[in-house]
């Protein structure tokens, strides 16, 4: 579904790209992160999204902890044991299409698709990105 551009959410491809994009044109309305960054350096990332919201973090916030706290409260663990997120979901497309929250959380690694994709899959999806995102300098 994905490698054909089509997601629940909208045509993928062009999502990202059109994102991407604007975060470009546009740092101080469009922030465009990457799980693998937010994963890599939670604590900058929050930093830089509450700078980007215009509201930095204060000394004295950073020296009690709170942004050690924001990042533990939004880690993965932390919300996909909040119930909602276990038995909730969301329709879209006038309720032809029903998506559990729970389908949205696997196992919160960088990585993991190695466990969801064959070779195969993965040199297409390779491919894929590579042709979707040419000249664009959005690189995965």
């Amino acid at each position: 579904m994905i490698s054909e551009g089509c997601s629940p959410f909208g045509p993928f491809w062009d999502h990202y790209l059109q994102y991407w994009k604007e975060s470009l044109t546009r740092p101080q309305e469009v922030l465009f992160l990457k799980y693998e960054e937010i994963v890599f350096d939670p604590l900058k990332v929050v930093r830089k999204l509450a700078s980007f919201f215009g509201v930095p973090f204060t000394e004295e916030e950073e020296s009690n902890g709170v942004v050690e706290e924001v990042v533990r409260l939004c880690s993965f663990n932390s919300l996909s044991s909040v119930g909602i997120n276990q038995t909730g979901g969301v329709e879209r497309a006038g309720g032809k299409i029903f998506i559990e929250f729970s389908s949205l959380f696997r196992k919160g690694k960088v990585g993991d698709w190695v466990n969801h994709m064959s070779k195969e899959m993965a040199e297409k999806m390779d491919i894929l990105v590579e042709e979707k995102f040419k000249g664009s300098g959005l690189k995965f």
